[in-house]
């Protein structure tokens, strides 16, 4: 079934925006021309241009010709929280390798975030994730057992396990995240591709089901030479927090000896 008109064009432009067919500062195809393209009415193609804006990749509107504004795609709450989903935005096919899913016992400190009692049974994954077969970020996540258990008859790498968890009732609610560095290990090592100590992004994360229980603690580390993180905030409401994905390899920090 063909998408609506308003998506298939948003889709088009925004993948024009992002691969840099349309640079910033670069007008916009008017909505005279738009609608010349797509044999449309004015109507679907404001609300194609309304939702660019909203993801703020073009400003514009009001009387004024939209122009680029940026080439970074700030993601909406459930495009963040799910690799899979940012990865579609994105147009780019994600991947991922699961390297380990157990049950174990929470630590203390798992116990604290999850706001259980230390020693419960919790499913904890190690994950290598990829974008167009690339890999860009190792994923150690901590499910409390409730949630976890409904994996052992899931396959991780056959899609977001977010989405089979929301299948299978889940409420995701609100996320809190925490960035800083952190130095790569054995295990950022042979998944990422580089050296022991290379500083890596790192990403943690408790998530909330609407009934405000934690059900997920997870220590994400990218490779800081394909992933950022931005924060735009303006005068009225609230900062946009996302990722962005650089399609061509940024130079690694050196590191001193």
């Amino acid at each position: 079934m063909e998408a609506p008109l308003h998506e298939r064009v948003a889709a088009d432009l925004r993948a024009r925006i992002l691969s840099g067919a349309l640079a910033v500062g670069a007008a916009v195809p008017s909505e005279a021309e738009l609608c010349t393209r797509w044999r449309g009415s004015r109507g679907p193609v404001r609300q194609a241009l309304a939702t660019l804006r909203a993801e703020g990749l073009i400003s514009g509107g009001r009387g004024k010709r939209p122009t680029v504004q940026r080439r970074e795609l700030a993601p909406p709450f459930d495009s963040f929280v799910s690799f899979s989903r940012w990865a579609a935005m994105l147009g780019l096919p994600p991947g991922q390798h699961t390297v380990e899913i157990a049950r174990r016992k929470a630590t203390a400190e798992l116990a604290a975030h999850l706001d259980i009692e230390p020693g419960e049974p919790v499913v904890q994954l190690l994950r290598q994730r990829l974008l167009g077969g690339e890999p860009v970020m190792v994923e150690r996540t901590t499910f409390v057992r409730s949630w976890g258990s409904l994996l052992f008859d899931h396959d991780p790498d056959d899609g977001s396990i977010y989405e089979h968890l929301i299948g299978q009732g889940l409420q995701v609610g609100v996320a809190r995240h925490s960035i800083d560095a952190v130095p790569a290990d054995a295990h950022d090592r042979d998944l990422l591709g580089v050296a022991i100590g290379d500083p890596l992004l790192r990403e943690v994360r408790i998530a909330y089901t609407k009934a405000g229980d934690a059900f997920e603690f997870s220590d994400d580390r990218y490779r800081p030479d394909r992933v950022t993180f931005t924060i735009d905030n303006a005068p009225e409401g609230r900062p946009l927090f996302g990722r962005t994905w650089h399609a061509t390899v940024r130079p690694r920090p050196e590191r001193s000896i």
